[in-house]
């Protein structure tokens, strides 16, 4: 039996991930990818921060704070937990800059942008049927009731 390069093995995991196994890597992934804090990270730092429909995405740089103040709700563990996991998949970077006080900021990476742009879409789509869902909601509890 023939040696396999890199490339191969790459290539032969991939055709073997399967995300309905449930020791799947690509399941932990997904579980990671569906959180909504991390959604709604993808979002801020990929641009789409203003309620504007159909504006232009503008990724940037944003500190901790920054990040904060857009996503309400969010504790500072979960966030802190949030940006870690997202670093460690390579979907974000995080750059300290020895200033005092030490300044850190968060980017997208080009891994990143191209969830972001899945992400993006997922939460225009929760904005633009958060009415019809409601009624849906109450119909079902209404006659659950």
């Amino acid at each position: 039996m023939g040696t396999t390069s890199a490339a191969q093995r790459r290539a032969q995991a991939k055709v073997e991930y399967n995300a309905f196994l449930a020791a799947c890597p690509s399941r932990q992934l997904l579980d990671r990818i569906s959180d909504k804090w991390v959604v709604l990270v993808l979002c801020a730092l990929g641009g789409d921060a203003s309620d504007q429909p159909g504006a232009a995405s503008d990724a940037r740089a944003m500190r901790y704070s920054e990040i904060s103040r857009l996503l309400a709700g969010a504790s500072q563990k979960m966030l802190t937990q949030t940006l870690r996991s997202l670093e460690r998949d390579g979907l974000i970077t995080r750059t300290v800059t020895p200033t005092v006080p030490v300044t850190v900021s968060y980017k997208v990476t080009d891994l990143g942008l191209s969830l972001h742009h899945l992400t993006r879409e997922l939460r225009s789509w929760a904005q633009s049927h958060m009415d019809e869902v409601l009624s849906y909601r109450a119909t079902y509890d209404a006659r659950v009731s």
